[in-house]
């Protein structure tokens, strides 16, 4: 790689999709800087001169405040926030307490923003702010219904993510909201088609060729665009 190295923020990446994302950016050469909620074998085990590992918890204001005076000046290229779940995927919304409701919406809708708003002057010229959405996310793709919290909590990223852009249009930076397929990860299940190394290396392909594009995208791991 020429250059001065690229660098990344990925948020979430202590399992799944964040740790592969974070291992698929090093292998390409970037500088990562990885979060964990509480401590991951899996990004000790790839502790190295291009990583770093810095705890927070995306749905406490003050400990990403404070992530952010950590991180000082540091800009990225990348920030892409990964972080969400999954809790009671499979109940109608009826069935679901009302409490775990909320937090499935604050966790995978609020915070995801609030984050970004907090980070919004740490993107590089040309770089990209990336949420992981899912096709779930898609109200005119809702024909069959399922996953009803987790999938209005995709809906509702969607459209914040969209007024987030139009609110910091005049920045030099892109947004993109990324499906990363059915992964077979402890959120996917086992029935999923999709490993994690397809997946991550699909959407690092998306981000890398996207650099220095604006505006916003909601495409697949293969680079193809979803229907809102």
């Amino acid at each position: 790689m020429t250059g001065a190295r690229k660098t990344a923020l990925i948020v979430g990446a202590s399992r799944g999709l964040g740790l592969g994302l974070v291992d698929t950016f090093l292998a390409r050469g970037w500088q990562v800087t990885a979060t964990e909620r509480t401590a991951s074998p899996g990004l000790a085990a790839l502790d190295g001169d291009a990583l770093t590992i810095e705890s927070v918890d995306i749905d406490d204001d003050d400990a990403v405040s404070e992530l952010r005076t950590r991180l000082g000046q540091k800009s990225f290229d990348l920030i892409f926030v990964v972080a969400g779940v999954a809790t009671r995927i499979d109940d109608p919304l009826h069935k679901v307490p009302r409490e775990v409701a909320v937090q499935v919406y604050l966790t995978n809708a609020v915070s995801p923003i609030r984050f970004a708003e907090v980070f919004v002057d740490r993107v590089s010229p040309g770089g990209t702010i990336a949420f992981m959405s899912s096709i779930l996310g898609s109200v005119s793709l809702n024909e069959a219904g399922g996953s009803d919290t987790y999938r209005a909590s995709k809906a509702a990223l969607n459209t914040y993510a969209r007024t987030f852009e139009s609110r910091h249009r005049a920045r030099p930076f892109g947004v993109l909201l990324m499906h990363p397929g059915w992964v077979s990860t402890d959120m996917g299940g086992v029935g999923a088609d999709l490993d994690v190394a397809t997946s991550v290396a699909g959407m690092a392909d998306v981000i890398e060729s996207r650099s220095g594009q604006r505006g916003i995208a909601y495409l697949d791991y293969a680079g193809r665009t979803l229907a809102w």
